[in-house]
């Protein structure tokens, strides 16, 4: 998984979120992130998920930048430490273009394409729709809800439910047994 993406990706990541990521940010005991300055400046935390911590403890294993996980490359690997600022957003946007462009895909994708489908992943496992709004730092339900992509999961899963709930309900009586 690179890196950059697979933290937009398993944490509901805007890009430039990610990219400002510092090292004091990450809180490996309570498997947390303290996203800084988000849009409308709050700031929040999301859950860190085990693999993406590790994947984040082995990047940055490799260049040891003092403040930022992802740091500007500008100096190369071996002065990365000279770095005063985190990787700029287009050449990250760049790659994303170039990895789906590799990948053939016909939908036009983006980092941000990343977030709406945590929202969508989360719903589907079954997370609360408030709970998706609170990680991703929506102010307001409806915007979380534009997120939210039906997918033939979520509808199978309601129809399953719809039928687990009918099955109590007796309609010629009309009262659940």
């Amino acid at each position: 998984m690179e890196p950059t993406f697979g933290t937009l990706y398993s944490m509901g990541l805007r890009l430039g979120e990610g990219l400002r990521l510092q090292v004091g940010d990450i809180d490996s005991i309570n498997q947390r992130v303290h996203i800084r300055n988000a849009k409308g400046n709050k700031d929040r935390l999301v859950p860190l998920p085990v693999n993406t911590l590790n994947i984040l403890k082995r990047f940055w294993s490799v260049h040891k930048h003092p403040v930022f996980i992802f740091p500007n490359r500008k100096y190369g690997l071996k002065h990365v430490h000279k770095a005063s600022t985190h990787l700029d957003r287009s050449g990250v946007q760049t790659a994303m273009k170039a990895v789906v462009q590799e990948l053939g895909f016909k939908k036009q994708i983006s980092s941000h394409s990343l977030r709406h489908s945590y929202a969508t992943h989360l719903l589907e496992a079954g997370v609360d729709i408030l709970e998706v709004q609170k990680i991703l730092g929506h102010s307001s339900i409806l915007t979380t809800v534009k997120y939210t992509h039906l997918t033939a999961k979520t509808t199978q899963r309601t129809e399953e439910h719809i039928n687990l709930l009918m099955d109590h309900f007796d309609i010629r009586w009309g009262h659940i047994s």
